[in-house]
């Protein structure tokens, strides 16, 4: 990295930064999900708005140049942890039946209901299935801010959330995995092999089963207060195992996010879970909303015409249709609650860093047009802000539930 460069980085971050938390200010002021204001942020002081109009020495103040990206993926990697941190390895198998078919439904009704309704649109079947492998995708992170922000982390249909995301994700990314790889074969679509179809999906689960294993097995032995005595020893080594886990899960095809979510599982129930909890949720606060400032900084909206904006509503109204149905009413029957099963489809409608990934492979390998593209930017960004609103509506409606419940138990005890 050039000092030009390294400049451009650290000054993107302190003005994303500083604008996340003076609208988390503003939002906590406006009983606003804390996370909205963080993504707003983004999108106003981003290079594509206010950061663009401010230029020093010929170059826009605010720049996303891959630098701000890592750090973005980064702050991913640390919320996942987190998330993990909030789940043992037994709840996770407990709610194994519900979240696997959550989380399967999650990608196959948005997959298969996308790959229909684009091409009725006009798209030929490989501009169809990229699109639909884009609407499969769920940003768990979005949800876990807003559950943590409502103290309702903890809650059933919390649990189902996170198990079903990190199931969607593993999917989303083996679905991403096979159609690049139809992309790349000389017989495209037509040369599709459903055999080989079903071995990579199922290499892909087997992956993340073998790494949970390993970081459930091995990780509680290696983090242990016997052997790190130096202080910052225990942090450091947790430190280091989440993002390993991280990297090893990316090499094998898989998200990092979900190395990062195995190990924080794997710690979740040792002696030292107090200690990592309470240093990770420290850096959570700096990494968190520098991660949503950059996903919002990454939308563009100044080539957005009519056409872009009809074929976003489309894609728009499919990514929280599918979502509501295909997470929604199976996490019903499975919590045996109307209420909690609706959190659960919509805690699952944001879009976020991996459909952003499927956006960029599409335009780098030729199959999605830059419209196209802006398209799927634009549904990731209404989804990631739709998602707190309507988790925190619906959250307000249990609450003001139960003080009236209250109050009625209060009048009934005064007669």
């Amino acid at each position: 990295m050039s000092e030009t460069q390294f400049i451009e980085t650290i000054i993107g971050v302190g003005i994303l930064l500083f604008a996340a938390k003076l609208m988390a200010e503003l939002f906590l002021r406006l009983k606003l999900p804390i996370v909205l204001g963080e993504l707003l942020a983004g999108i106003i002081i981003g290079p594509f708005a206010l950061g663009g109009l401010f230029v020093i020495d010929g170059k826009q103040l605010v720049q996303i140049n891959d630098e701000i990206k890592i750090l973005g993926e980064i702050g991913a990697i640390i919320i996942l942890f987190m998330a993990g941190l909030e789940m043992t390895p037994k709840e996770f198998l407990k709610g194994g039946k519900a979240s696997f078919t959550v989380g399967t439904l999650g990608v196959v009704v948005p997959f298969f209901a996308g790959l229909i309704i684009f091409q009725m649109y006009g798209f030929d079947a490989l501009q169809s299935m990229m699109i639909a492998t884009a609407l499969t995708a769920t940003s768990i992170a979005i949800s876990i801010q807003v559950l943590s922000e409502f103290g309702k982390i903890k809650t059933p249909e919390a649990r189902l959330i996170i198990g079903a995301a990190v199931i969607d994700d593993i999917l989303a990314i083996a679905v991403l995995s096979v159609v690049t790889t139809i992309a790349s074969s000389d017989g495209g679509v037509s040369d599709i092999d459903i055999t080989e179809v079903t071995i990579t999906i199922l290499k892909v689960l087997g992956f993340f089963l073998i790494m949970l294993v390993v970081a459930i097995v091995v990780i509680p032995k290696i983090i242990t207060p016997r052997l790190w005595k130096a202080k910052g020893s225990v942090e450091g080594i947790a430190t280091a195992s989440f993002f390993g886990a991280s990297a090893v899960a990316g090499l094998i095809g898989l998200s990092p996010i979900v190395g990062a979510f195995a190990v924080g599982m794997a710690l979740s129930t040792t002696k030292v879970f107090e200690k990592i909890e309470s240093y990770i949720g420290k850096i959570g606060l700096i990494f968190a909303p520098l991660f949503f400032a950059i996903i919002g900084a990454q939308v563009d909206l100044r080539a957005v015409d009519l056409n872009i904006l009809i074929l976003s509503g489309v894609t728009i109204v499919i990514a929280i249709v599918t979502k509501l149905f295909g997470c929604g009413l199976p996490a019903m029957l499975f919590l045996k609650s109307k209420q909690q099963g609706m959190r659960v489809g919509i805690g699952m409608i944001s879009r976020g860093e991996v459909g952003l990934i499927v956006a960029g492979v599409g335009v780098t390998t030729g199959i999605l047009t830059s419209d196209v593209y802006s398209t799927i930017v634009i549904m990731v960004a209404v989804t990631s802000i739709i998602t707190p609103i309507w988790l925190k509506m619906e959250y307000r409606k249990e609450q003001k539930s139960d003080n009236n419940k209250s109050n009625k138990t209060l009048e009934q005890k005064s007669e």
